[in-house]
């Protein structure tokens, strides 16, 4: 037998070995999702503050506001300090998007793969406790690894089991900039989400993440701003829930007329009021969100964006909402199957506030009042419940 077919074949199977492993595909939407593929979705942000990070696990669950967040942001580029969180609460988001303007890093890569941005939110909903329990076991595999400790930016530090990551300056906010793969090596079972990652040449002198430019919080929020403590979200590890600080959204105007009446710390619940028609993923969140909202009677024109009432500019229907037509098309695609007729009209302005259990109807929007010197107190049980 002539060599020349065999060195043939091994030379195919050489050209095979070297070629990438077929990357992981994303299960159907209604499907729960296995430990494993969890890690993979929630690898992106595992690392991330924990203030930030809880505000994004809330936030996740509103994606099509998270899509205009991020256009108003570039519509207003002229928008800076007080006088862009001063402007942001004339918009009718639910305060964990309200506040991710802050942060326009972030809000640029929620956006940038709005499908993946959905998922999250989606498993999140569904399964709050095993996103969290994927959280700690990404830091764990991390830590023990030598690729997560403190630095000059934040803080890790373990806390009754967990492991918690914190900023080190309480007016500064550092995030995170980091490929996974570094971290914990290709997506197995989840893909990672279509970001742009820095390139390998940034990993010097052993480190394995960098941080995006620091975001100075008093520049936001002014001279009350007293640190981390009275933020709006942080998560509870040990009851697998986020905490919202009601204090630190009323304070500062975030949808206030949702939260007029509610100070202290809750547990987070979703507001279905701000999905905005975008599908739950599976029939039992369908039954439970649709039965806590009333039917949204406002007419159409009421419930668009303030710029494109007064304006006339053309827009097209996501939902319930009217966005800009210069929305990317990529972001569209991840809102397929809208639920519609009364279904869509259901999502109103009235049901569950995500500021807690508590029920709270709209208002009229009053003058915005002055911001208080003092910071609000920082709750003990917003660490472990």
């Amino acid at each position: 037998m002539s060599l020349k077919p065999i060195a043939a074949i091994l030379l195919m199977l050489g050209l095979l070995a070297t070629l990438p492993a077929q990357e992981p595909v994303a299960p159907p939407p209604d499907q729960s999702l296995t430990a494993d593929q969890l890690e993979n979705l929630v690898a992106p942000i595992a690392l991330y503050p924990d203030p930030l990070l809880g505000q994004i696990m809330a936030a996740s669950t509103y994606p099509l506001e998270v899509v205009e967040a991020w256009q108003w942001l570039q519509k207003n580029p002229g928008l800076t300090g007080a006088v862009l969180t001063s402007a942001v609460q004339q918009e009718n988001w639910d305060p964990s998007v309200q506040a991710l303007v802050v942060f326009p890093d972030v809000l640029k890569q929620l956006n940038a793969d709005v499908n993946w941005t959905t998922n999250l939110g989606n498993a999140f909903l569904a399964q709050q406790q095993d996103v969290m329990d994927a959280v700690q076991a990404l830091r764990q595999k991390a830590q023990q690894a030598g690729k997560l400790a403190s630095t000059p930016q934040e803080q890790v530090a373990d806390d009754q089991g967990a492991i918690d990551i914190n900023p080190v300056d309480p007016n500064v906010m550092y995030v995170p900039q980091y490929n996974p793969v570094w971290i914990w090596g290709p997506a197995q079972y989840y893909p990672y989400p279509g970001w742009y990652w820095p390139p390998d040449s940034i990993m010097v002198g052993g480190l394995y993440f960098g941080f995006y430019p620091p975001v100075s919080m008093g520049y936001f929020f002014g001279y009350g701003w007293n640190g981390w403590g009275g933020w709006g979200w942080r998560p509870a590890w040990g009851s697998h829930t986020v905490v919202v600080n009601n204090a630190f959204i009323h304070r500062y105007n975030f949808n206030e007329a949702r939260g007029v009446n509610l100070h202290g710390t809750t547990a987070w619940v979703h507001d279905p009021a701000h999905r905005m028609g975008v599908p739950y993923a599976n029939p039992a969140l369908r039954t439970e969100y649709r039965a806590s909202v009333r039917s949204n009677l406002a007419a159409p024109a009421e419930r668009m964006p303030a710029q494109n009432r007064s304006s006339g500019e053309p827009t097209e229907r996501m939902g319930d909402r009217a966005v800009p037509q210069n929305a990317p098309a990529a972001n569209r695609s991840a809102f397929s199957g809208y639920e519609n007729g009364s279904a869509a009209q259901a999502h109103s302005d009235h049901g569950y506030s995500s500021l807690g259990p508590a029920r709270s109807q709209p208002a009229p929007r009053a003058a915005a009042p002055q911001r208080q010197a003092a910071s609000p107190s920082r709750q003990s049980s917003g660490n472990r419940r």
